[in-house]
């Protein structure tokens, strides 16, 4: 029997949209849970708690990277798409866990990054080992660095991480890397890298794997001349209108294209979910049906938490993913960003990137409100698991974490810390292992210590602290993707007249959805309560920072 064979066994349902309304649980593998206490969360790990996995009532799971690489950027510099680091297991391992999560019904979905490699990778072994204008080299980005004998870089770009973008080879060459000199960019106008690309996705498609989520999918394709190259200022001052050097320029959906026929190659056929970080109405483009089918919108995770920006937001992604002919995605955390629990405890200021100012100031814990912050992370929820679309959410938001601050520096890993300190703190707060007793060395993630530091007061939030606890956040999840399985319907909504401050919108099958964003108690609307993010008052209010799910008759 072949791993497609076993994956059609499994129970899973044949429908060609079940991605289309999905929950997707988020697993940063290195933080999940540690199978052989060496500190690093690992694949047997994450088998292991597939039972809590099937519990928690999710559809699919995504799970970063899980390659060989020396984690320069947290998995996200792989030295090999087609293998596993032995450090957290191997592809039997894979093989193994893959099965286990299809037997309970759960779907996998796997990071692809095909903007860059490592430079461990052999491809790049074989280029710094080439001479100038070889065919190992093309299949990067080099080009000849300026000055008498090229020892000045090409242009004065930065990379995203800090520091230049462009690194030295000693022969008077210099590679791009947009991220960290780790990870050099791919030439993807190669043939050579295109077809191995297609020949990943294959790999991991017939070993059962139901889709892909694309990482930084608007960066592939490159316009960067041989000589006189533009400069940084000239870069920044470029319209994202399809012809910017670097970005999301409109050749990039031919890549797209022919990677969905590779995912049309299966039945059902395989999804992917773009990270294009772009121009809202240049988004449709990467959900298309001839394309990756669906991408993500970043909106909710960048907004306050307040009616009008949710409503705003809300309507204008139905729209677009009405028009791409896909469903919207949502989303509030994720390995790259502050936790909304903390983010909401924050005041708000309109600032996107307020929380990870507040990090880099030092993370003054008298600024946040953890009990408000909780509080709306709840209700937040609430009122994405209602709306139609896929909900995506990250390994430990079920149990109300907050963002880990005070990590020393001699124990973070983020390059972005290192190579960028003056501007940001890093990643790592919202990558600590998660807490599944309520104390231990590493609170159950491990025999051993967790490879980041979890704070004293972690099993406060654990899963065994959480669990069958009447009004925990790991019920109230539980509770929730349950019921949204029972009611989900059309993906369409109506919005409901409501006062200021509130936001209301029903869904086809008669439930309603209703969240009060102010900070004072409203009107509870008619209707058999189903489900609420807190306790509702006696006298018929809705609570401040609460949702409730109503039937209406």
């Amino acid at each position: 029997m072949t791993l497609q064979d076993t994956q059609n066994s499994a129970g899973l349902s044949p429908d060609a949209n079940w991605w289309r309304q999905a929950a997707v649980y988020q697993i940063y593998p290195r933080s999940f849970a540690d199978a052989n206490g060496d500190g690093l969360g690992d694949l047997p790990g994450i088998t292991s708690k597939v039972p809590y996995l099937k519990e928690l009532g999710i559809d699919a799971v995504w799970l970063s990277p899980f390659y060989p690489s020396a984690l320069a950027d947290g998995g996200y510099d792989v030295d090999n798409y087609r293998d596993v680091d032995p450090r957290l297991g191997t592809l039997e391992d894979f093989d193994r866990m893959a099965a286990a999560l299809h037997a309970a019904g759960i779907r996998v979905i796997v990071d692809i990054v095909p903007n860059h490699s490592s430079d461990r990778h052999e491809w790049f072994k074989a280029a710094l080992a080439a001479p100038k204008g070889s065919a190992e080299r093309e299949r990067y980005i080099f080009r000849d660095g300026l000055g008498q004998d090229g020892e000045l870089p090409p242009a004065d770009w930065e990379s995203l991480f800090g520091g230049p973008g462009w690194t030295a080879v000693g022969d008077g060459q210099w590679y791009l890397h947009l991220f960290a000199k780790e990870q050099p960019d791919f030439n993807w106008s190669n043939e050579e890298v295109r077809a191995d690309f297609r020949k990943t996705l294959r790999f991991w498609s017939d070993r059962g794997v139901d889709g892909f989520r694309v990482d930084v999918a608007h960066a592939l394709t490159k316009d960067i001349p041989l000589t006189e190259l533009p400069d940084k200022a000239q870069l920044d001052a470029h319209p994202w209108d399809g012809t910017h050097p670097i970005w999301d320029r409109d050749e990039v959906h031919e890549v797209y294209a022919e990677w969905r026929e590779v995912f049309n190659e299966y039945e059902p056929p395989r999804i992917a979910v773009a990270e294009a970080w772009t121009n809202a109405d240049r988004r449709p483009a990467y959900a298309r049906a001839t394309g990756l089918g669906q991408a993500f919108n970043f909106d909710l995770l960048q907004a306050d938490f307040e009616a009008e920006a949710f409503k705003k937001i809300i309507s204008f992604n139905l729209a677009q993913a009405s028009a791409a002919g896909s469903s919207t995605t949502w989303v509030y955390s994720n390995h790259d960003v502050v936790r909304h629990a903390t983010r909401y405890g924050l005041e708000a200021t309109g600032d996107p990137d307020a929380a990870k100012t507040w990090l880099l100031q030092g993370a003054d814990p008298a600024r946040v409100d953890v009990e408000l912050g909780l509080r709306r992370a709840r209700a937040a929820t609430l009122l994405e698991l209602a709306l139609p679309g896929s909900a995506y959410l990250y390994q430990g938001e079920e149990l109300g974490l907050p963002e880990v601050t005070g990590i020393p520096d001699e124990q973070r890993q983020d390059p972005a810390f290192f190579r960028n300190k003056a501007v940001e703190v890093g990643r790592d707060g919202c990558r600590v292992p998660l807490p599944w007793e309520t104390s231990g060395s590493s609170f159950g993630f491990g025999s051993g210590e967790a490879h980041l530091p979890q704070p004293k007061d972690f099993g406060r939030y654990a899963v065994a602290a959480q669990s069958g606890v009447e009004g925990s956040t790991l019920e109230l999840y539980r509770e929730a993707l349950k019921l949204r399985r029972e009611l989900q319907s059309d993906e369409s909504l109506s919005w409901l007249a409501t006062e200021s401050g509130t936001l209301g919108f029903s869904r086809p099958n008669g439930w309603v959805s209703f969240t009060n964003f102010t900070a004072q108690a409203q009107q509870l609307p008619a209707g058999e309560v189903l489900l609420a993010s807190g306790p509702l008052d006696a006298a018929g209010q809705l609570p401040a920072a609460t949702t409730v799910w109503l039937r209406q008759r």
